[in-house]
């Protein structure tokens, strides 16, 4: 048994911490010098309002801490954006990418993100998403997703893992085996996937043996359960998931990091120390601690996983295993440059992305129009990010739609072009009860579909862009006549 400090360094080894603020506190700098692998940012620790300079210090004084610590964060492009917190995305998320189908845009786009990830500082994505979203009524998933369609997603994983990589950011395919079949939300529930483990082989697997074939270098678990594998508890914490099926099946030999612990879909009902300790034995080698597990947290589930060793829950060797897998991938992060990107910009495919059914009005009849964008609750590994086309259309109003009122939005209206902004309309009946409100009325509405286009109503156009980052914006906004001036980053 190792001594208590070599003990806790090894437990140290195995952990992804969250800080509490936008400088390296002093509990963190001591923690990766005593062996704490790496980091997690979250929109707290971000602060580009002043250009990046403060951001590139902050992981630069991070680095300087321990030999190549892993700094990392959840920057999937789309919806789903770190960097871009105050504006939105710079680059078309996954849906808008598979709906184009060209993995070689998929491929510059992640590689153009991944150079400005390197550029900051950062060496480990907790990205891309490779789930098979088919699920209509998925809260966690959706345009996260490439699509519906195993073989596309593949396509695009390994692409998208291919295109990190080339600028020297560690990919994480994720959500292994698959979070693409769920109606429900890991952060706070248990979601099960009802499926075969033949259809499972077929669908779910399929597009992780592509990213494990194209070199990803880490995989992130799913807090789901799967009974069609005989799975009863979340996969994070079964070893048949992770060690039969991932190394054994799929022939993946690099990091496992769990996804959040402090998600209720592994540690609702046990704790995060509890959780920690049950991802490592299941085998995980990397625990991603979530969003608020600040020094305190931290030292409990240090805590939990030193006694699991003493107490003889925890091998000894799987510890040593787990801490191997990470501190290869800290090497390969090392002393990667930041190359240049590649010269197609993340605006060109949110460009391509977008498209039109029915009859477009021209600029002419588009002029002055009224834009009303309906609001919708936002799921909680998107967080809090602008959305819309308010910035290219002055005086557009965010409403409601269960408190809105159609009428008053139709007087204000008469004789101007009426567009309607929705967001995965299809989830939300108050908002289809609003827009055909609308459209009853005025046919020749147009409605913008920033989600997944599941619902269409009648409506002279309907325009799906496949995901409401900035860019994803900015193109429908170029399509519709806006006052398209602001550049993007």
């Amino acid at each position: 048994m190792p001594a208590d400090h070599s003990l806790d360094r090894l437990a140290n080894a195995t952990l992804l911490v969250p800080f509490e603020s936008t400088s390296a506190p002093r509990w963190i700098l001591d923690g990766l010098s005593d062996g704490i692998a790496g980091v997690c940012l979250f929109h707290n620790n971000i602060d580009l309002s002043g250009g990046p300079d403060a951001l590139i210090a902050l992981n630069r004084a991070l680095s300087s801490a321990a030999a190549a610590p892993l700094i990392s964060l959840d920057e999937e492009g789309g919806d789903v954006t770190r960097i871009g917190q105050a504006a939105g995305s710079d680059y078309p998320g996954n849906a808008a990418l598979g709906a184009i189908d060209d993995a070689a845009l998929t491929r510059d786009v992640h590689a153009a993100l991944g150079a400005e990830l390197r550029r900051l500082g950062f060496t480990l994505d907790l990205a891309p998403s490779v789930d098979v979203n088919t699920e209509d009524d998925n809260p966690t998933i959706g345009t996260r997703s490439f699509g519906s369609d195993a073989a596309l997603v593949a396509r695009h994983a390994a692409a998208a893992v291919r295109g990190l990589q080339d600028s020297g950011i560690a990919a994480t395919a994720k959500h292994f085996p698959g979070h693409g079949a769920t109606s429900q939300d890991s952060h706070v529930d248990l979601p099960v996937v009802e499926a075969s483990a033949e259809l499972l082989r077929s669908r779910e697997l399929l597009p992780f043996r592509s990213a494990v074939q194209a070199g990803t270098r880490a995989v992130l678990t799913a807090h789901i359960t799967l009974p069609g594998l005989g799975v009863t508890g979340p996969a994070t914490l079964s070893s048949t998931v992770l060690v039969d099926l991932l190394r054994g099946e799929l022939g993946f030999d690099g990091t496992v990091i769990s996804d959040a612990l402090d998600m209720a879909g592994v540690s609702g009902e046990i704790g995060v120390p509890e959780a920690a300790v049950r991802s490592l034995a299941a085998g995980c080698d990397l625990l991603c601690l979530g969003r608020f597990c600040y020094a305190e947290e931290v030292a409990a589930v240090r805590g939990a996983i030193t006694a699991a060793v003493r107490e003889g829950r925890l091998p000894g060797e799987r510890l040593e295993e787990a801490a191997e897998r990470t501190a290869a991938l800290r090497a390969w992060t090392a002393d990667r440059p930041a190359p240049e990107p590649p010269s197609a910009s993340g605006l060109d495919g949110a460009r391509r992305a977008v498209g039109v059914d029915g009859l477009l009005p021209s600029p002419s009849e588009l002029a002055d129009p009224v834009v009303v964008e309906l609001d919708v609750p936002t799921g909680i590994a998107v967080g809090e990010v602008p959305w819309g086309i308010a910035p290219w259309f002055p005086g557009t109003e965010r409403l409601d739609a269960a408190a809105a009122d159609p009428e008053r939005v139709l007087a204000a209206a008469a004789g101007r072009p009426l567009v309607a902004v929705v967001r995965d309309a299809h989830r939300y009946p108050e908002v289809r009860r609003f827009v055909e409100a609308l459209c009853l009325r005025r046919p020749d509405a147009v409605v913008v579909e920033m989600g997944l286009p599941v619902w269409r109503p009648e409506c002279r156009a309907h325009v799906r862009s496949y995901g409401a980052a900035r860019v994803n914006g900015l193109s429908v906004a170029e399509l519709l006549g806006g006052e398209v001036r602001a550049p993007v980053r």
